[in-house]
């Protein structure tokens, strides 16, 4: 459901569905609670698409992202990672530092944003919120987290 979902939303943007496009899909759509990196998605997929390179993982990220098909939030650590958008609705995200786990916040302080942009006669047109810190998991399973 959720593959036809972004094949659909691809197509009414005038994109094909080539078959690296189709497995990056399969491969976000198997870690759905995890980000992953341009290298960790072009691992897994040259299990699906063997002769797949970096140059093409990026550009059709790059795609997918403008569309609106995924989300990329950068790291703490710098590395640009990328999540299917499952949900029509926005939202923002709970990032584990250590195991990469994305939790969706289901609330957007948006209005208060806007209200302080107003104040400083500047208008907001668009934002991104990530929290990041550590998931129970590990911080339970990890003693030198901190």
């Amino acid at each position: 459901m959720i593959l036809s979902l972004a094949i659909s939303k691809i197509k009414s943007k005038g994109y094909k569905i080539t078959k690296p496009r189709e497995a990056i899909l399969k491969i976000l759509i198997s870690s759905k609670n995890k980000m992953l990196s341009a290298d960790g998605i072009l691992k897994e997929t040259q299990i699906i698409c063997a002769n797949i390179n970096i140059t093409t993982i990026y550009r059709n990220l790059e795609i997918l992202e403008n569309i609106g098909v995924i989300h990329k939030v950068v790291s703490s650590k710098g590395i640009s990672l990328f999540k299917l958008l499952c949900n029509e609705f926005h939202h923002h995200h709970l990032i584990c530092n250590y195991c990469g786990k994305v939790e969706s916040i289901d609330f957007c302080p948006i209005e208060y944003y806007k209200k302080i942009s107003a104040d400083k006669d500047f208008y907001l047109t668009d934002h991104k919120l990530e929290l990041y810190g550590f998931c129970k998991n590990c911080i339970n399973s990890k003693k030198n987290i901190f």
